[in-house]
């Protein structure tokens, strides 16, 4: 079976790319599923003829076997909390899709089929943020998604919440009708973590890439030294993030006439006497470290996406079923860790990336650190107005904020489940936090970004002409959606508009 990449997932997600079912593709699952249905016949199964969790000792007749599926799933339907918006939740659906299409889980091709019209659909089932510990999977929040499957809950359609079985109706869609084990199959999987993790590393590349942009621009602003950024000094350190990121300032920067070089600047004169150099020596860390602070970053992404591809591609229930070896094998692929482990530390690079934006934020408003601009960016009165004062308190506590929410979920497990899972990963509780983090990120940065651009506004016509064309084409975009007035103005809107540019623009 080959392998769903992350671009391709993204796509799909993004409407960019239709799901298709393949004659294989549809073959391989039937297979499994008619080798579970005789393998079973005789045998003890989970999830088939038991109960589950602790309740496993129980044998079910084979009668209520149907009716056994359909429990598991409506019983476990209490999730609570905020909705999964759109994007969410087809990201959700693709990976459970994805995981069930690698015909180890003995899934009826009813579930397959009826997944993949949902996905090419409008129709967004209902999933609820809380509830599952990420331990025998998603459960709860899986649960909603299949209880959409059989036609019964809620989903939303075009913004407005119907019930599902008018909106299957409506869309010529019918139901699952549960088979084998198609209910716990369904339910039994880290697929929402996965699906939400994946969005959560598609803004955070994002928000990575204005965070070089912006400090590439503080650069210039302040025509700091361009040794910081050069090959030859990030080279000496061996990590691939830093040197990327390096890489990336210094393509942004490439035509600007702002950067200095520190050798034509100082150069010692024989006028004999000593003195206070007006420039200073070495920036500030936040102006001159971004490779160092950024490298960790962008590597932390790259492995986080390279896990989350590989748990997009797994079968991640229990139990697995092999056709190829003639055996059903009972374990734990449900268990969460991988993907709660890598949205810890995602959240953390994100709160990160945050703290020097706000440092970076901190400098262009305090006039004793850039010596260039009045205070908070004021072009106005000073004292009578306020420039972007009230916008830093913002930053700040939202700052704080993130490191707040940065503590690791890997690490909090609470046994449940009359201690049948007595260590579980809280994967999905992390994907979520993250996403706050990430949510956050976009608040934070849109601040920064504004406070940029006010400083290239402040900057005379010869001044802004010497930024780099990405600093200035970039500028002319924001100029756009912002427009500075005279004297103090609400900035909500502006903010606003200025977060949408960033989720929409790289």
């Amino acid at each position: 079976m080959p392998k769903l990449s992350f671009d391709d997932f993204c796509k799909v997600v993004n409407r960019e790319k239709h799901l298709v079912l393949t004659k294989e593709q549809s073959t391989d699952i039937r297979t499994s599923f008619e080798f579970l249905k005789q393998y079973s016949a005789d045998k003890v199964i989970y999830g088939i003829n038991t109960g589950f969790g602790p309740m496993a000792q129980l044998k079910i007749s084979d009668s209520k076997i149907g009716e056994l599926q359909y429990n598991l799933i409506r019983s476990h339907c209490t999730g609570t909390g905020a909705v999964l918006d759109s994007e969410n939740v087809r990201a959700v659906m693709l990976a459970r899709y994805n995981s069930l299409l690698q015909s180890k889980s003995g899934i009826s091709i009813d579930v397959l089929r009826v997944l993949a019209q949902l996905i090419n659909s409008d129709i967004t089932p209902e999933i609820f943020e809380h509830g599952g510990v990420g331990a025998s999977g998603d459960l709860i929040q899986l649960s909603q998604l299949a209880l959409n499957l059989i036609g019964e809950g809620f989903v939303y359609v075009k913004g407005e919440r119907v019930s599902a079985m008018e909106a299957l109706n409506e869309a010529g869609i019918e139901p699952v009708v549960l088979q084998l084990r198609d209910g716990i199959g369904l339910i039994n999987g880290t697929s929402c973590m996965t699906g939400v993790g994946i969005v959560n590393v598609v803004n955070a590349e994002r928000l990575l890439e204005w965070s070089v942009f912006c400090s590439s621009c503080i650069n210039e602003l302040m025509e700091a030294f361009d040794d910081s950024m050069s090959v030859e000094l990030n080279a000496a350190k061996c990590h691939k993030g830093q040197m990327t990121i390096a890489k990336s300032m210094r393509e942004i920067l490439s035509d600007s006439s702002r950067m200095k070089d520190r050798v034509e600047y100082f150069k010692i004169t024989d006028d004999g006497n000593d003195g206070v150099f007006e420039k200073k020596i070495q920036e500030y860390y936040s102006i001159r470290c971004v490779p160092q602070i950024l490298g960790p970053v962008v590597d932390t992404i790259n492995q986080v996406k390279s896990v989350l591809e590989n748990e997009l591609n797994s079968t991640n229930d229990n139990p697995i079923v092999d056709v190829e070896s003639g055996k059903v094998f009972h374990g734990g692929n449900f268990h969460g860790d991988y993907v709660s482990l890598e949205m810890d530390k995602l959240k953390i690079v994100v709160t990160k990336m945050m703290m020097l934006c706000e440092r970076q934020l901190n400098y262009l408003l305090n006039p004793a650190l850039n010596q260039k601009f009045p205070p908070f960016l004021n072009s106005d009165s000073l004292g009578l107005n306020f420039g972007l004062q009230g916008a830093q308190f913002t930053a700040t506590s939202t700052v704080a904020e993130c490191q707040t929410l940065s503590f690791p979920n890997y690490i909090h497990s609470i046994p449940n489940n009359n201690d049948n899972q007595d260590i579980v990963s809280m994967g999905m509780n992390s994907a979520s936090i993250t996403q706050r983090v990430i949510d956050n990120g976009f608040e934070i940065m849109s601040i920064h970004l504004l406070s940029v651009y006010k400083a290239f506004t402040m900057l005379d016509d010869k001044a802004q002409q010497d930024m780099s064309s990405r600093s200035i084409q970039i500028f002319q975009e924001i100029g756009q959606v912002v427009e500075f007035s005279e004297g103090d103005s609400p900035f909500n809107e502006d903010l606003r508009n200025i977060q949408s540019f960033l989720k929409t623009h790289r």
